[in-house]
């Protein structure tokens, strides 16, 4: 199946014209109509949510750097 994508923005919700098609006359197409993706804004948003409520939790704040660090070096050695 070919597809054809092209944006648009809605002027009138009633009406939506679409112009200067790559169909010929009598092709019969279908026509799905899809709002425009905010999928990364989303998910950064969502990251934001999770490293405040992550930050927020009790002794996360006593962990020091080296901690982390030593942590991340145990887990990449397979500990």
């Amino acid at each position: 199946m070919n597809a054809y994508k092209k944006y648009i923005t809605i002027k009138d919700p009633k009406q939506l014209i679409l112009s200067d098609l790559p169909f010929q006359p009598g092709q019969r197409v279908e026509i799905i109509i899809v709002p425009e993706d905010n999928l990364k804004e989303e998910i950064n948003k969502k990251i934001e949510i999770l490293f405040d409520k992550t930050q927020s939790l009790p002794g996360v704040q006593d962990i020091t750097e080296e901690e982390i660090t030593a942590e991340i070096e145990a887990y990449r050695r397979g500990e």
